[in-house]
């Protein structure tokens, strides 16, 4: 098999499970609609792999190739084509494998779905295409395609209950939200192809720099920007609303409307990181802008922080996980900014698997809790449910970033990163970040403490909510007992955790400091040293877990911990009166600093005045008024004067003609003696 056949493999083979479980999903049934999206899902995972040890062994090259030829104009080609190398590799396998798991869950997690589990398996199967064709592009043009695709199928799965109004809500704001971001991206790439050399083709657009390296553009009159500097932030734009940072990330906690393996499949390894993946592709053209890289770096540290903060009050168990995404995109993108892009793509990889591992356990947690997921209705089911308890708990201890766990050296060298960097902002991160160590442990271990540890709460609840999408009861009853989930719910969770724990150990060295990347992402080192330096200070995974004793970070994880445990088994009357003491606090937190309420009264309601402005001025004074309805009276003013010519007798009429032969005579004669 060569080169090109393989990719289109992988590509492909996502694509035809969807469309085998959409178009004939009523003749395969539902039984055959999940084997055939399964079974695409992975082979394409196992070619991925496949292609990764390649990468890893050394066997296999860089593939930078055109497979198709979309259009030809004016010496332009829009093509589809592959670039397949290291990078690519990693996020190939880390898509199709947590998707693969998604797919395997999906089938306990949906299975008392009446309608719409062929539809719903047909959808994931086809956002795994667009994500694999979004990492796997060479060009600008495929790349905004799968950029496209993942927010089309993503608006799809967090409106899957069409009929839900909370759901429609979700995914129209996604939707929108989406589009702020690219519609930058969308003048990013314009600009690409305006200066860069004509060309929308990685290579030739990187090859091209050097000659733009100091051009610069007029926005306004008079005012000359860094050409590079404008191009990256637009593009960046685009990547704060995919990877949804802070102001465009009010819709992804809304997002969590979509069924639970949605959530896993969306804000853990696919859709939310296709911004992360994007800046570290465009390495070499960031490395030319430190405004860039600080307003990035700048912008994950709020994202990382303020997003933390939100997770510490929220009482829906996915709400919780979701917030803890935004906060840990945060940390990604704050990695970024400090040019340490491989230390951003390594969080990605690491957080994909225990995030998903998350995400997978919460709905895990909600099945046993008869689809409840109001974290102050469970409590102590490790003793129902020790499979889900277990794996939660491994996800929550590499998320806060536990010594030898997959998050501890992830994030650990993210705050190393922002600790070095001398790119402006780089205070602040390194504060932001630190702080959110303690923040991401109070938060995880507050959720875990509610759900797996104290009182069976949902035996103490009067009456129970039936506020489901199905409308049928949901919540267990007094003398219910939860239960643990089918093998198909819990074989993803083990399989997921795993790496969770396994891969930041085996994977640090080669990705951060060895030739894993080479020739991949580019960094300069003499504008910005922080890789060189985090180089020289590691000496191995073993003596990082060594020298984490010497730092704040694990003592600020295992206070939160600690805090979480006091006040959520030790004394669990106390939040409540720390809320009401710091109610301000707690309403701004509550209110998610009225973000939404400005968005609302400013965008929705303001676009809405100025929409009733140009209805009633321009379409009915205008247009109506004055332009159809005015020339219709004008129309009927004339017909009205010339319709008295019209009397019906003949003599009228010969006089009429008589008279304008008179007319024609006097023109003749006027003409030819005058």
């Amino acid at each position: 098999m060569n080169d090109m056949t393989l990719y289109l493999m992988i590509a492909l083979l996502p694509l035809a499970g969807s469309l085998l479980a959409g178009l004939f999903g009523n003749k395969i049934g539902r039984a055959g609609a999940h084997t055939v999206t399964i079974l695409g899902v992975a082979v394409s995972a196992l070619l991925s792999a496949y292609v990764l040890w390649g990468f890893i062994s050394g066997t296999r090259a860089k593939f930078d190739e055109n497979v198709y030829t979309w259009l030809t104009m004016g010496g332009l080609d829009f093509s589809v084509g592959f670039l397949v190398d290291s990078l690519t590799a990693m996020m190939m396998v880390v898509v199709t494998f947590v998707s693969l798991m998604v797919h395997i869950y999906t089938i306990g997690y949906m299975h008392d779905e009446k309608v719409g589990y062929q539809r719903f398996f047909s959808y994931i199967s086809l956002f795994t295409f667009s994500m694999l064709m979004l990492v796997m592009s060479n060009n600008f043009i495929q790349l905004f395609f799968g950029w496209e695709a993942v927010g089309l199928v993503s608006y799809l799965l967090i409106g899957f209950y069409f009929k839900r109004d909370s759901a429609i809500f979700a995914n129209l704001k996604a939707f929108l939200v989406n589009r702020v971001g690219d519609f930058g991206f969308l003048l990013g790439i314009g600009l690409v192809l305006a200066y860069f050399g004509g060309s929308l083709r990685y290579q030739d657009v990187f090859a091209y720099l050097p000659q733009i390296q100091t051009a610069t553009i007029q926005l306004f009159s008079g005012v000359e920007w860094s050409l590079i500097t404008v191009t990256c932030l637009l593009l960046f734009v685009g990547a704060m609303g995919k990877s949804a940072q802070f102001p465009l990330h009010v819709w992804l906690p809304d997002s969590m409307e979509g069924p639970t393996p949605i959530s896993a499949l969306i804000h853990a390894a696919t859709m939310v990181t296709a911004g992360l993946f994007m800046v570290s592709r465009m390495s070499p053209m960031y490395e030319l802008s430190t405004t860039a890289l600080s307003f990035i770096m700048v912008t994950g540290a709020i994202t990382a922080l303020f997003m933390g903060f939100l997770g510490t009050i929220q009482n829906d168990i996915k709400r919780v996980v979701a917030y803890s995404t935004l906060s840990q995109l945060g940390y990604m993108t704050v990695a970024l900014g400090a040019s340490a892009y491989s230390v951003a793509m390594f969080h990605v990889m690491t957080h994909a698997f225990f995030k998903a591992l998350l995400f997978l356990a919460a709905g895990s947690a909600i099945i046993g809790m008869h689809h409840n997921q109001d974290i102050r209705h469970m409590g102590n089911l490790k003793k129902y449910m020790p499979i889900t308890w277990i794996t939660m708990l491994l996800g929550n201890l590499a998320l806060i970033g536990t010594p030898f766990f997959s998050g501890f050296y992830s994030k650990d060298s993210i705050i190393e990163a922002a600790k070095y960097s001398t790119i402006p902002g780089s205070g602040f991160a390194y504060f932001a970040v630190l702080a959110s160590v303690f923040v991401t442990a109070f938060y995880a271990f507050r959720q875990y403490f509610m759900v797996f540890h104290g009182k069976e709460k949902w035996r103490e609840i009067e009456h129970h909510h039936s506020d489901g999408h199905d409308g049928h009861h949901h919540g267990l009853g007094k003398n219910d007992n939860p239960h643990e989930s089918p093998w198909v719910v819990t074989l993803p969770l083990i399989l997921l955790a795993i790496p969770s724990v396994v891969i930041g150990y085996i994977a640090i060295e080669p990705m951060l400091y060895g030739d894993f990347f080479k020739d991949v992402i580019y960094v300069n080192h003499e504008a910005h040293p922080t890789m060189q330096v985090m180089g020289e200070h590691f000496h191995g995974a073993l003596a990082m877990v060594a020298h984490s004793f010497q730092t704040p970070v694990l003592y600020l994880a295992i206070a939160g911990v600690l805090t979480a445990w006091f006040l959520y088994v030790k004394a669990p009357h106390l939040p409540a009166k720390i809320a009401a003491t710091f109610s301000p606090i707690y309403k701004l937190l509550d209110n998610k600093y009225f973000l939404d309420t400005i968005y609302y009264n400013v965008f929705a309601k303001g676009s809405r005045a100025l929409g009733n402005f140009f209805w009633k001025v321009g379409d009915v004074a205008i247009i109506d008024n004055g332009i159809v309805n005015n020339s219709a009276k004008v129309v009927g003013a004339v017909a009205a004067q010339v319709r008295k010519m019209q009397t019906g007798f003949i003599y009228s009429y010969a006089a009429a003609m008589v008279f304008g032969v008179l007319v024609l005579l006097g023109l003749t004669f006027w003409r030819l003696f005058v």
